[in-house]
């Protein structure tokens, strides 16, 4: 009761505005007292209107009052300090968002720890015996913190200290011998130790993750450094080139100027001879050949235009393969399976065993396949059967059209094959998050899809509702080339040699899946097993 009447005591001697004991107190008209300084700046505030107001019970004055400090009160305030009347210790009283002493009364103070026995918040007073009686000194105490009823069961309301394993949650002493008696349980501490190990395990392999990552990085910014080394050194030629180029053209073009004028000259000279009268004077003054056609031979300057293009052109065929000598020097394997020059458009692979370098085992996604898609050989191979399949519900589901997508998602440099029987099989690749429903859900009548349309007779490139015939033999093979990062996606007919039915350059912006539409039943599509 003793701790209570002192907290009550020190809010009456308290400043509303601050919150501390009063310092230079003053007395308003209205009774309210307040530190000085803290009245004032307030009251600066108001001098715009010129009425000003108590904080507390906004009783209003004016003029402004002129306030003198209580002696009386700070006098009694520096007394009560004398004998124990001092400001809150660590920090002052809780206020929003602070966790807040469960034992203080009045206004309570800020708690410096929580106990997880006794589910107790306390502040730095009430915390002592903590540290004074033995038995509490084996209390577990933590940072403060609100959330202490999560300790509690809620169904006995007793301290959780048991860990199930068998369910994977924490219980009290009580669920133990009830609904989780035949159960694996251990002590909350002994999982907290053996999960901590565990934590420390991952840590270890993330920490090795961004060392690596770092590694790469570092590696990434040398080639960065090298091209743009190797492209300033290739603008600079060019630049001289230029220069130089540049000058030698003005000269002529000076030569030109000079020559012109000369040539207006002689011609002005002469037009005013062919109106000359004078028979004499015309014969006697009418210029020799020489004097007419005569000048001083000039360069073909079209030769020198010429010329100029040349070792312009050759200057970017120098910058083209210094860029790529810079890129064969830095090209280093990277933990990721991602070559740094991977970072710049390169050259399709023009062998099968190119392409075969970048293949991928495909499986098709159960999940999306259309009730009337029959899977088999572990999910590598689609049929269009009439039977409906007994396929669960679910959202990613293609429910009108006979479609179906990969399980991969495909990044970075892909290959795959597609072998395909019966009547028209689009081969496509599209977005996960094209539409299940509706033609635009259609492989190809999309934004989301690019799909090559195969029949018997004839091959059609399809996206976004746009179709693009393809002349060419039809193969019952399709290869498929994925280079995400430069924007690639080329679709081939596989065969003993590879031929290019058709490629599309763009920039992609998610991941890719592998897809197959069914037009009619019977058709079968089977992603081959490459190796």
């Amino acid at each position: 009761m003793a701790q209570g009447g002192t907290q009550l005591d020190s809010e009456k001697f308290s400043c509303s505005i601050c919150l501390d004991l009063l310092k230079d107190p003053v007395a308003l008209p209205c009774g309210h007292s307040y530190c000085m300084s803290c009245i004032q700046s307030c009251w600066d505030g108001e001098d715009q209107r010129r009425i000003y107001s108590c904080p507390q019970c906004r009783q209003t004055f004016t003029p402004r009052p002129v306030l003198q400090k209580n002696t009386m009160l700070a006098e009694l305030v520096e007394e009560l300090k004398k004998t124990g009347l001092q400001a809150p210790p660590d920090g002052g009283y809780a206020g929003p968002g602070d966790v807040a002493c469960d034992v203080c009364t009045g206004r309570k103070l800020k708690a410096l720890k929580s106990c997880l026995v006794c589910l107790v918040s306390y502040c730095q007073q009430h915390l002592q015996p903590h540290y004074d009686v033995a038995q509490l000194k084996k209390h577990k105490l933590v940072e403060p913190t609100v959330k202490l009823e999560e300790n509690l069961c809620s169904i006995h309301g007793e301290v959780m200290k048991i860990f199930c394993r068998t369910d994977q949650q924490c219980i009290c002493y009580l669920c133990s011998m009830e609904e989780h008696k035949d159960h694996d349980t251990v002590s909350a501490s002994a999982e907290r130790t053996e999960r901590q190990r565990e934590l420390g395990r991952n840590r270890q392999k993330i920490q090795q993750k961004i060392q690596d990552r770092e590694e790469d990085m570092k590696e990434l910014q040398q080639e960065v450094a090298a091209i743009n080394l190797s492209a300033d050194e290739a603008v600079e030629q060019i630049r001289s080139q230029q220069k130089a180029e540049v000058s030698r053209t003005e000269k002529l073009q000076e030569r030109l100027k000079q020559e012109i004028a000369e040539l207006r000259r002689k011609d002005a000279e002469l037009e005013q001879l062919s109106h000359t009268e004078d028979h004499t004077h015309f014969l006697h003054s009418y210029p020799s050949p020489s004097c007419l056609t005569g000048s001083t031979p000039f360069p073909c300057t079209n030769i020198h235009l010429r010329s100029s293009k040349k070792l312009v052109t050759s200057a970017f065929t120098e910058l083209r393969n210094e860029l790529q000598d810079a890129r064969s020097k830095n090209r280093t394997k990277i933990s990721t399976g991602t070559k740094p020059d991977a970072l710049l458009p390169q050259p399709e692979p023009r062998t099968r065993d190119d392409f075969l370098q970048y293949s991928r085992q495909i499986t098709l996604d159960p999940n999306t396949a259309h009730r009337e898609l029959l899977l088999s050989d572990w999910n590598r191979k689609a049929t269009r059967v009439k039977a409906q399949q007994s396929y669960s519900r679910h959202p990613q589901r293609f429910t009108e059209h006979c479609q179906v997508l990969s399980t991969e998602s495909l990044t970075g440099r892909c290959y795959w094959e597609v072998e395909w029987r019966g009547w028209r099989v689009s081969v496509a690749a599209a977005y996960q998050d094209v539409s299940r429903t509706g033609d635009d859900g259609i492989f190809g009548n999309n934004d989301k899809s690019w799909a090559l349309e195969c029949d018997r007779n004839s091959l059609e490139f399809i996206h976004n509702r746009k179709e693009t015939p393809i002349r060419g033999r039809v193969s019952f093979r399709i290869g498929v080339y994925l280079d995400h990062g430069a924007g690639v996606l080329s679709f081939y007919s596989v065969s003993e040699t590879m031929t290019l039915l058709h490629s599309v350059q763009t920039t992609f912006t998610q991941p890719l899946h592998a897809g197959i539409y069914f037009h009619y039943h019977g058709a079968i599509a089977e992603f081959c097993e490459l190796k």
